[in-house]
């Protein structure tokens, strides 16, 4: 099999590209960046500038599945003119990748596995949510998804079987949020953030990648959960970091009007969370590395 990602430079895609050259699948990637691109056997790079519509339809060459990660980072203030970048960078990438699919009359892309996020489910403290959840969107993170997930399953009409997986909170040593949730940790000023009541749908960024291998080798199609079996709650989360750093966590809360102040609207990242439930990916055979948090955290974050 060769797949073609979109973000394969990016955190969760250079974790997806090891795995899938460890076993022997050949990899083209698209990058904005034409320094980026290497010409290996089995690594191969594209150009391409979603937002001037331009794409290198010979990366669709022997490809028979894509999967698209790319899109802006939510991890940095909303403004108005970097809300349109968050949700055009993911609808715009999907569009331009499905005109240069459209401009291939003999490509063999037979499936589509794309990024989503578990933010399309409401906040709440008491819900689990499934994938059979009905969501009515409310707020910009989940109206983003809504599109973001609607733009994906566009390639359907085009007789291509799409999955869609929704990411929680991805928990990695060189990238994502955990860095930056330990880091105060680590100088003794950690804290729980909000109320701490709030939930963290975790995944560890190996059981991702491998998730999303899975779901290529099984061309799963719908909508799945990418999150790990047991979420935890902030001040849970929290206390595990400490406990691992032999931290102390002796500072108050850290109010939600305190965090809405410093970061505005994307202050909901932190303080508010949903409970997600794996069930449905487990029940297709897919075998979770990290079980706990504390397992994941230990082996992120441990000596």
């Amino acid at each position: 099999m060769k797949v073609l990602i979109t973000g394969a430079t990016g955190l969760v895609g250079k974790e997806l590209v090891a795995q899938l050259r460890e076993k022997g699948y050949g990899v083209h990637y698209l990058t904005t960046s034409k320094d980026k691109i290497q010409h290996l056997a089995d690594y191969r790079g594209f150009f391409w500038d979603p937002s001037k519509n331009e794409i290198d339809t010979a990366c669709f060459k022997d490809v028979q599945a894509i999967v698209n990660l790319a899109g802006a980072t939510i991890a940095k203030r909303w403004t108005p003119s970097y809300k349109k970048e968050i949700q055009q960078s993911r609808m715009g990438s999907l569009a331009v990748l499905k005109a240069g699919l459209a401009a291939v009359d003999d490509h063999q892309v037979e499936y589509l596995l794309s990024a989503s996020a578990t933010g399309i489910y409401p906040d709440s403290l008491t819900e689990l949510y499934t994938e059979q959840t009905e969501t009515a969107p409310k707020g910009f993170l989940a109206e983003t998804v809504e599109l973001w997930e609607s733009a994906a399953r566009e390639f359907i009409s085009m007789r291509i079987p799409t999955g869609i997986l929704r990411i929680g909170l991805v928990l990695a040593r060189d990238g994502g949020a955990l860095p930056e949730i330990v880091k105060p940790v680590r100088l003794g000023i950690g804290a729980p953030l909000g109320s701490g009541r709030q939930w963290q749908s975790w995944i560890h960024i190996e059981d991702l990648a491998r998730m999303m291998v899975f779901s290529l080798e099984e061309r799963l199609e719908g909508v799945y959960n990418a999150v790990g079996p047991n979420p935890v709650t902030n001040k849970k989360l929290t206390q595990e970091i400490a406990r691992i750093l032999r931290k102390p966590l002796w500072l108050p809360k850290v109010p939600s009007w305190v965090l809405s102040t410093v970061l505005g609207e994307m202050s909901q990242l932190l303080t508010e969370g949903q409970r997600v439930s794996s069930e449905k990916m487990a029940m297709e055979g897919f075998a979770f590395n990290y079980i706990n948090v504390h397992q994941a955290l230990e082996e992120i974050l441990g000596t």
